[in-house]
């Protein structure tokens, strides 16, 4: 039998190989998936990926733990510019994935890893970071699938503190208590708010491609575009700058 852990290097993923490595638990690998903008442009948020790839990786091999990397042929901008060949939305750009049935997800990360795993023998384990106080994803396991969190106890923030404490927390709980893409439909406004302020070449990346035009959709998420986001917080700031000039 092979056992792996499914890792994005989030508290949860990283948590579950502690507490392998802890406890005895045989581990074969850590498989991580890496989603990109485009061909150069990693689509984790900066300060993940550099703490993915500075500190992470280089951490936990020194443990002992063999780090699979997967990147799938497919980016975010491939797919925001590839165009509809049927229907009667042919011949425009598919643009904004759709929330809830994100094509990114789809294409960039769980077919690399779809792919690999049909690789591995048919018994294969496979260990999913999920915390004893997220039932309703737990009651979602089967029998090839175990959380190590729930056998051993770990809250998400027991899971947290023990990232904390081995130095392996990511910064981006700095200001969100989430992992995603920085170009994520799902981004709360707090994540889109670092965005804009701490990586505004990324900000600009996604002015370009919403005006881009023939796009089936101009919208960024459900209900805004990506310009209106961007003009809100131009907003912000200008009424911030008046009341400090006033003050």
């Amino acid at each position: 039998m092979k056992y792996i852990a499914s890792c994005s290097f989030g508290k949860d993923s990283i948590a579950t190989i502690l507490l392998a490595l802890r406890y005895g638990e045989p581990l074969d690998e850590a498989v991580y998936c890496e989603v990109m903008f485009d061909r150069h442009i990693s689509g984790e948020v900066p300060e993940h990926r550099d703490f993915i790839y500075g500190t992470a990786i280089p951490t936990l091999e020194r443990m002992g733990v063999k780090i699979r990397i997967l990147r799938g042929p497919q980016t975010y901008v491939g797919l925001f510019t590839g165009r509809i060949t049927r229907g009667p939305k042919k011949g425009l750009l598919r643009s904004f994935p759709i929330c809830g049935r994100c094509a990114v997800q789809r294409d960039c990360k769980l077919k690399p890893i779809l792919r690999y795993q049909k690789s591995l023998p048919p018994d294969t384990v496979q260990y999913i970071g999920i915390a004893r106080d997220e039932q309703d994803r737990l009651l979602r396991l089967d029998g090839h699938r175990i959380s190590l969190l729930d056998k051993y106890g770990y809250t998400e923030q027991d899971a947290k503190q023990l990232c904390r404490e081995a130095g392996l927390l990511s910064p981006v709980y700095d200001f969100t208590d989430r992992g995603g893409c920085w170009f994520c439909p799902n981004a709360r406004r707090r994540e889109l708010r670092h965005l804009y302020d701490h990586h505004p070449d990324l900000w600009a990346r996604m002015l370009e491609l919403q005006a881009l035009p023939g796009k089936v959709t101009e919208k960024f998420n459900r209900t805004t575009t990506f310009s209106e986001i961007d003009a809100g917080f131009r907003r912000e700031d200008e009424q911030l700058s008046l009341w400090k000039n006033a003050a």
